[in-house]
């Protein structure tokens, strides 16, 4: 049985190494299933499953929203042997990919035959990829045996309720057994097949990421019973992701609206006593390539793979994750340096960081499309979650549209004591300053763990002012 062992089945540093050998191996270089893993490696989805079998209230699959970066989005659809020479370039391209999964942008169980000949010729000429799948679940108990076979050790079910009544207000209908059930009856169907293919997955030794949508007025109440419920099963790690209000969906029709950070700040904490959550989540595309938070789909078209001639190299893609490797052991033994014994009044302070990579402080406060949100105290540095915000320096905004903008980020970054960014405009610092937020641009590119590290020592503990120049 292999699964969650404790509270903390990790995705930090730390726990990494608390873990047995055969799960370590699985998951050190596994971008979605360690924290760490993603600043070094990347993963791609390919997007040869469009059907699916139920009907999610959030949802709306688009085609061709390059801007949009959301589940079940895609430009185009792939055949498996398409899907499967992308794989051969973008290994190549970008050799620190090590995952590929199937996500969409229907259900790959939804498509079994596109969805397992595309893994079987991955695994074919690519044996060193790790492979993923992503599903709803209701199909999951019926190929459990091909999901093993093929040696995919990593399995993400989407599970968002624990009662049928919660159920029933996100799923209008499901189809199953040649038959569309609707309401309580497709509810418990669906809710049965979920844990039940979480069990099985479980039984038979694969990893399983188990994400939840939050929506707060529809299943807000439940969340920490799912979390509780599904470390119980054994697994691994735990997403909760925000409803994003997609154009179109149901849910946007009804006025469902999105969870605010705080909520889901609050909603983190009160799972993470359970299990161990994955905080990194980018909410890729169905065909998503390159690190997470990034997004280089375009350079790999159907049109543009087709002329490439590609010699796979697994020799060379070894050699680079060996030097990743190493560099990842230099940053750990850095990192250790910089966390310093717990003193005797442990102040916790929120601070946003402005990065374009995750790894430095190499964003202006302006240009920002999101902020990374810190805890740090003097027992160390926790990631908490990422806020998307509109940039503030954008060429084709009006004045009154910068100054909406900017209320709009100091209210999402509003219970946070300090924002750290390369480099912070005169206006903004106004504000921030108003707003209670400090102002910190000294640090610029040094990376965020040092940051964090120099601002919790100058102006927590020693409680010196931020001056706003």
């Amino acid at each position: 049985m292999s699964g969650c062992h404790s509270k903390k089945c990790g995705i930090g540093t730390d726990e990494l190494f608390s873990l047995p050998e055969d799960i370590r191996k699985r998951v050190e270089d596994h971008p979605c299933y360690s924290q760490d893993a993603h600043h070094f490696y990347a993963r791609m989805h390919v997007a040869v499953a469009p059907a699916c079998n139920i009907q999610c209230n959030y949802c709306n699959r688009k085609y061709d929203c390059a801007n949009e970066s959301r589940p079940g989005v895609v430009s185009e659809l792939l055949i498996p042997e398409e899907a499967v020479k992308k794989v051969l370039a973008v290994a190549m391209e970008i050799p620190q990919m090590t995952v590929v999964g199937i996500a969409g942008p229907g259900d790959p169980l939804a498509n079994p035959n596109r969805t397992f000949r595309t893994f079987e010729l991955i695994k074919e000429k690519a044996p060193d990829i790790k492979l993923c799948l992503s599903t709803n679940g209701l199909r999951l108990l019926d190929h459990i045996e091909k999901i093993k076979g093929l040696g995919i050790d990593h399995v993400t079910i989407t599970i968002n309720a624990v009662s049928i009544k919660t159920a029933s207000r996100i799923y209008p209908w499901i189809f199953y057994n040649h038959r569309r059930y609707r309401g309580s009856e497709a509810a418990k169907i669906l809710l049965e097949r979920q844990y039940d293919g979480l069990k099985a997955c479980v039984e038979n030794g694969i990893l399983v990421k188990v994400n939840t949508v939050f929506v707060p007025e529809i299943n807000g109440e439940e969340i920490e019973e799912i979390s509780r419920r599904v470390r119980s099963m054994g697994a691994f790690l735990h997403n909760i992701m925000p409803y994003v209000e997609g154009e179109g969906t149901a849910f946007q029709r009804m006025g469902v609206k999105p969870p605010t950070p705080y909520q889901l700040k609050e909603i983190q904490e009160k799972c993470e006593p359970h299990m161990s959550l994955m905080r990194h989540c980018r909410q890729c595309r169905a065909d998503a390539v390159g690190l997470l938070g990034e997004d280089r789909g375009q350079e790999f078209t159907k049109d543009k793979v087709a002329k490439l001639e590609i010699r796979y190299d697994p020799e060379f893609r070894k050699t680079m994750h060996e030097e990743i490797e190493k560099e990842r052991e230099k940053i750990r033994k850095a990192r250790e340096v910089l966390i310093s014994p717990a003193h005797e009044e442990d102040f916790k302070v929120l601070v946003a960081v402005a990065s374009k990579n995750s790894m430095l402080v190499n964003e202006h406060f302006g240009t920002a499309k999101e902020f990374l949100i810190y805890e740090v105290s003097s027992r160390g540095i926790k990631f908490i979650h990422h806020r998307k915000v509109t940039p503030y320096c954008h060429g084709s905004i009006s004045c009154l549209d910068g100054e909406n903008i900017l209320k709009d980020t100091l209210a999402k970054l509003s219970d946070c004591q300090a924002v750290i960014a390369a480099k912070i405009g005169f206006e903004p610092k106004d504000l921030l300053k108003k707003s209670g937020i400090q102002c910190v641009d000294e640090f610029a590119y040094l990376s965020i763990p040092e940051a964090l590290a120099k601002y919790y020592e100058k102006y927590v503990l020693n409680k010196e002012r931020v001056e706003v120049i």
